[in-house]
């Protein structure tokens, strides 16, 4: 799983550094599979349940597992990759929001904070706290931000399949859910919203976005967790 978080670490720095204005999500689409190919592994996503693409490609108000197309990208929006590698047998799966070009200073704070959420929510990862606790820190966080966090979708197991027990929300109480043991491996993903957080189905049926079309952000890190705390497997650091 190290191997296969660090290819996919690898690939999605490669994306973000090509994504500008005018180039077509279904283009990114293409080098990440291609990418992802090149480095002796498969893409996790492709084909998983019906999808058709390698990447989930998200556009503005647009969160997760809209599907890739002819749509160019455009100076300003906030474009989030979700993707996944299958190597030796295992997953690995992560995803970011990165700026198209300039972006407004509202959409710059956007991404600061729901990185800072994912931090957070990851420094609560040890054994002995629960996932309760998890969901709590990134809820507060950015609650207090005067942000939204998504109920409707959630962090996941992983391993030999790509989304397995527990569900990990971004939102709880504290010392709620199940315990956090070493050796765990899971994906924590906060989805943060301007407006309101509840979602409704994208325009191409298959993905979702915020219900009253506000702009989101998405950044997941899939981890192992050790004596003392965890390591970020989908880190080039």
């Amino acid at each position: 799983m190290r191997e296969s978080g660090k290819i996919l670490a690898r690939v999605m720095k490669e994306l973000e550094e090509i994504v500008k204005p005018g180039i077509t999500t279904k283009y990114l689409d293409k080098v990440a599979e291609d990418l992802i190919l090149k480095y002796g592994a498969k893409p996790s996503f492709k084909n998983y349940e019906g999808f058709p693409a390698t990447i989930c490609s998200c556009i503005n108000e647009e969160i997760v597992h809209c599907i890739p197309c002819d749509r160019k990208l455009k100076q300003g929006d906030i474009f989030s990759i979700d993707m996944g590698v299958l190597y030796k047998g295992y997953h690995s799966d992560m995803a970011v929001t990165v700026p198209v070009g300039k972006i407004s200073p509202e959409a710059q704070r956007l991404i600061r904070i729901t990185k800072k959420a994912l931090k957070r929510g990851i420094k609560k990862v040890r054994p002995g706290n629960t996932f309760g606790d998890i969901g709590n820190t990134i809820q507060r966080y950015v609650e207090g931000q005067g942000y939204g966090i998504v109920r409707d979708l959630c962090g996941h197991g992983i391993g030999r399949e790509l989304h397995q027990d527990p569900k990990i929300p971004n939102y709880g109480e504290r010392k709620t859910g199940p315990e956090i043991k070493q050796g765990m491996t899971f994906c924590i993903e906060p989805m943060v919203t301007v407006g309101d957080w509840r979602l409704k189905k994208a325009k191409d049926g298959y993905g979702y976005q915020t219900r009253d079309n506000s702009l989101c952000a998405h950044f997941e890190h899939m981890m192992v967790v050790t004596k003392t705390g965890c390591q970020v497997l989908t880190s080039l650091k």
